[in-house]
């Protein structure tokens, strides 16, 4: 439902405190009126714009965390829990704070941003109106936009493109045709991992023993990213076995390598969100402002300015290297992205015309999108 809906069903008590937030003049005891006032106001870019741009960071990473999620509707515990992720601090600071999430949310409601559901079984949940999601979006990027600085094509760039797909079929093919034996921890050994790292499109580095690793799938620990991304893959979809320290192709394996099919990068897209967002909790927003900045070539350091404060640390991992190695580098392994280096910019990346057709959800697999005209993706 629209701001306009949600309005005509909440009680006068809620209507006049939304009123009050914006210093609305009218007949405080005719709900029509409070209603036709807040909505003056509120349509008025100007007014509108002033609430966004004047919230600070915990607002926006709590605001960015609700606009962005397709299931719409939340319960309290969804959102003090949503409140808790937007703010960082360290457990000894929480510690000693009073601060109370629940304060966030009625100061939410009360510039009608929050809405609960009118009937009996929606009157616990909270939602916001459609129509702001997108006005708040639009005004979040207006803002965000005014960091981010575009360059020229820079001289070289790294574009993987499909490799990926590749890639999976011959590690695939590579547990086919060899005894692929395991630790009691269920790692390959280095030897056979070396042999197999090189065999692959990208040349990953093996894992230093001193990395600190988990958080992106089981393998994570042992394998570089890239590498350590393709097994959980190919686990995840039942092809392969680890069986009394010794790694096969399962029955449905077989059948894949069998088939000489494809594997779909739109599928493979979407597992890296679902693998990477434990650690990444708003990793689908991150990468949707991603889609909406850099259209063109732009500097990562620019992009740091915005998007470093919306990325909460994971454990020793810095939201700097978060946003690094384990978005715009994975990105770039999937094909999405390219990254750069600029003579006088220093690194810049672009989403290819591939990346921004499947982030925005129109991409349609095994399709030719070379014979898409560009601005229509």
């Amino acid at each position: 439902m629209n701001l306009a809906d949600m309005l005509s069903y909440a009680d006068i008590h809620d209507l006049s405190r939304i009123a009050a937030t914006y210093n609305c003049e009218c007949n405080g005891h005719s709900k029509n009126e409070l209603i036709q006032s807040i909505l003056a106001t509120v349509s008025r870019r100007d007014v509108f714009e002033q609430q966004v741009t004047r919230l600070p960071i915990e607002d926006i990473r709590f605001l960015n965390s609700l606009i962005f999620d397709k299931g719409g509707t939340f319960n309290i515990e969804e959102l003090v829990a949503r409140v808790q992720q937007s703010r960082f601090v360290k457990a000894k600071e929480e510690e000693q704070d009073t601060w109370n999430p629940r304060e966030m949310i009625s100061r939410f409601k009360q510039q009608g941003w929050l809405f609960n559901g009118y009937s009996r079984d929606t009157r616990y949940l909270f939602q916001i109106p459609a129509d702001l999601k997108a006005r708040f979006s639009e005004t979040l990027m207006k803002q965000f936009q005014q960091h981010v600085v575009s360059v020229s094509e820079p001289n070289v760039y790294r574009d993987e493109q499909r490799l990926i797909i590749d890639d999976i079929r011959q590690f695939l093919q590579f547990v086919h045709e060899q005894e692929v034996l395991l630790t009691a921890e269920n790692y390959m050994y280095k030897r056979q991992l070396q042999q197999l790292l090189e065999r692959l499109s990208v040349k990953e580095a093996m894992i230093a023993k001193t990395a600190w690793r988990f958080g992106y799938g089981r393998m994570a620990k042992e394998y570089p990213n890239r590498f350590s991304f393709i097994y959980n893959y190919c686990y995840f979809h039942g092809w392969i076995t680890e069986y009394n320290q010794t790694l096969t192709l399962s029955t449905k394996g077989k059948e894949w390598i069998a088939s000489d099919s494809e594997e779909d990068l739109l599928q493979v897209y979407r597992f890296w969100l679902r693998l990477y967002k434990g650690a990444i909790p708003n990793l689908q927003s991150l990468v949707f402002w991603l889609e909406k900045l850099v259209p063109t070539w732009a500097t990562v350091a620019s992009l740091k300015e915005v998007l470093i404060p919306l990325i909460r640390p994971f454990y020793y991992d810095t939201a700097d290297s978060i946003l690094e190695q384990r978005i715009l580098q994975m990105l770039m392994h999937l094909g999405l992205l390219r990254i750069g280096e600029h003579e006088e910019s220093g690194t810049v990346i672009q989403l290819s015309k591939l990346g921004r057709s499947i982030i925005k959800g129109i991409y349609v697999a095994n399709e030719d999108l070379t014979a898409i005209p560009f601005d229509n993706i």
